[in-house]
């Protein structure tokens, strides 16, 4: 997974006792050249931050960026600090509690630093506390213990617990840890936290229901391309990540997402996948991260090779096209059988009435 927020320290120790919170970044804060990567300017005593702004670039340019910046920065040492954070999202009852995780790759967990910050919409970073070897707790808000963060050396993953949750939780939650000897601070990409009020119940139904789409014979035909469609509906909460890739690959295409809807209290949300001409003859799997997944595992979902779909819609119309044609033969000839029998009748009726008409009655006798 890729890091979303790097921070860079010219003079920098870690800390043993205190440590100075990082200066908040402002969602959408405008970004000042800096070399190797971009960065906020701060004053001398202060870290430098490469932050990646989530939203605030296009998706070229964010492209752009990630290649410039995690290529200068991997040779330094980048590699050898990962952060993952498996849940996408985690749904808490208010006044409960919830626990999230994050899972670290680094030489040397137990004496890493590990670090939480959350960040809610429109706002900047808030560091929240840090943990080295025992508990760490945050009385937040007044209320004793509000957060604790651990870690457990044998699976090297960090822990934070929010407890007496209240709507005002609600934000992203992200891990940090320091390369120091690089001076380099990594990010995980975040876990949302969403608070439900008491007297909601939440259905075990609520995971996204996937709609397909194959292309069609004319935009084949057309364009020499072909375009895979996934909706997904009914699902809640809105966090939700979807991805493509080939059957039995590894390498995340390029693929286009739409916007998540809602839909009284679930949401929607298109995700399409738009094929050359030689990857059509290729099966792709879209993939779906979900709170809610079945059994907690992605969801993957299987798209035929286009050819394949269209030579099969093309036989199967090919089909109908006979059997339409049949049916309208054999409609036709018993439509003109019951026209036929209706004229015989007809003629039978008028024939008997004018022989009524005209017959010569002669002692009872018709001449």
């Amino acid at each position: 997974m890729k890091p979303q927020l790097l921070i860079s320290v010219a003079d920098y120790e870690e800390p043993q006792i205190t440590i100075p919170p990082d200066p908040p970044l402002p969602l959408g804060h405008k970004i000042q050249a800096h070399s190797p990567a971009t960065g906020l300017r701060l004053p001398s005593n202060r870290p430098c931050l490469f932050y990646l702004l989530p939203g605030s670039q296009s998706g070229d340019e964010m492209a752009l960026l990630e290649a410039v910046l995690f290529s200068s920065l991997w040779s330094f040492g980048l590699g050898q600090l990962t952060l993952e954070q498996p849940e996408l999202s985690v749904t808490g009852t208010r006044e409960k509690s919830i626990i999230m995780t994050c899972k670290v790759f680094s030489k040397d967990f137990s004496k890493d630093y590990i670090h939480w910050y959350r960040q809610k919409p429109d706002q900047g970073l808030e560091q929240l506390l840090y943990v080295s070897t025992a508990p760490a707790q945050n009385h937040l808000g007044g209320k004793k213990n509000k957060l604790e963060a651990r870690k457990d050396a044998p699976s090297s993953t960090s822990t934070l617990k929010i407890s007496f949750l209240e709507k005002e939780d609600e934000a992203t939650y992200y891990c940090a840890g320091w390369l120091s000897a690089h001076r380099i601070k990594v990010f995980g990409e975040g876990t949302k936290l969403v608070v439900i009020p008491p007297d909601r119940r939440l259905d075990g139904d609520l995971f996204p229901k996937p709609t397909i789409f194959f292309p069609s014979v004319e935009e084949v035909k057309r364009h020499s391309a072909g375009t895979h469609l996934c909706l997904l509906q009914n699902f809640f909460p809105d966090a939700i990540k979807v991805q493509w890739k080939e059957k039995n690959g590894n390498t995340i295409l390029e693929s286009h997402q739409g916007n998540i809807i809602k839909t009284n209290d679930t949401y929607m949300k298109f995700s399409w996948l738009t094929l050359t001409k030689k990857a059509m003859e290729k099966e792709h799997v879209c993939i779906v991260k979900h709170e809610n997944n079945k059994g907690g595992r992605d969801q993957e979902i299987l798209f035929s090779p286009v050819n394949k779909e269209v030579a099969t819609h093309a036989c199967m119309k090919k089909e109908s096209d006979t059997l339409q044609l049949q049916f309208a033969s054999t409609s036709a000839y018993y439509t003109y059988l019951l026209l036929l029998l209706k004229s015989m009748i007809y003629f039978s009726i008028i024939a008997f009435c004018v022989f009524w008409r005209i017959g010569i009655f002669s002692n009872g006798k018709i001449f």
